[in-house]
């Protein structure tokens, strides 16, 4: 078979897979929050955590159709921003860091495994005391050119393998000044999602950069 699917993992927007997508490949999304299975032809979202979805992901990568892995494990229990609550949540569960890095080091391997380019996406954050320094780190505005609505700062680490490569950048900058939308997101259900999602413009440049 050929290499015609994209996975992303721990992935509730599907903005990562959608060039790939619009350029024909298929897409496999892995997220409990998708709250059930469904499948449209094109995107297979599977409401599950990663170690849940493995019986799809050991086919995939026994079959060689993975074209490129990309996760974003939960960054709530690991982002330096997160710190000051670090303590009442290890009173809660003393396992509870160990527990997040336990779903990127699922990711990981699983990015490994694929015999595919692959990251585990996350922001500044513990992850580093595991995986050690990140290959690389990005903003979103850096690529403006490809979407002007990216113009926001969030730095964002990169652990990569498999010939990844990361995109140039591409800004505009007749946008002036990128905002701090992300640090200033009012508290709500939703504000962790909203922090998490991809920015668009990045995954157009690797989209491109990887398929070229």
């Amino acid at each position: 078979m050929s290499r015609d699917t994209v996975l992303c993992l721990c992935d509730l927007s599907g903005v990562m897979a959608s060039p790939w997508v619009a350029a024909g490949y298929r897409a496999v999304l892995v997220d409990p929050q998708h709250g059930v299975d469904s499948d449209d032809g094109r995107v297979l979202r599977l409401a599950k955590t990663v170690e849940d979805a493995m019986p799809v992901i050991r086919d995939l990568i026994t079959d060689g159709r993975i074209v490129f892995v990309a996760s974003f494990p939960p960054c709530t229990d690991m982002a330096v921003s997160g710190a000051r609550w670090f303590r009442s949540k290890h009173e809660a569960d003393p396992l509870f860091q160990a527990k997040a890095v336990q779903v990127a080091e699922q990711c990981r391997t699983v990015g490994r495994l694929s015999g595919a380019p692959w990251f585990v996406e996350n922001p500044i954050s513990v992850l580093s005391n595991c995986f050690g320094k990140p290959q690389h780190i990005f903003e979103p505005w850096w690529f403006t050119g490809l979407c002007p609505d990216d113009n926001y700062r969030k730095s964002t680490c990169l652990w990569t393998g498999g010939g990844f490569r990361m995109p140039p950048k591409t800004v505009d900058y007749s946008l002036g000044d990128p905002d701090d939308r992300i640090h200033k997101a009012p508290p709500s259900s939703e504000r962790a999602n909203f922090r998490s999602k991809t920015p668009l413009g990045f995954a157009t440049a690797v989209y491109r950069e990887m398929s070229r």
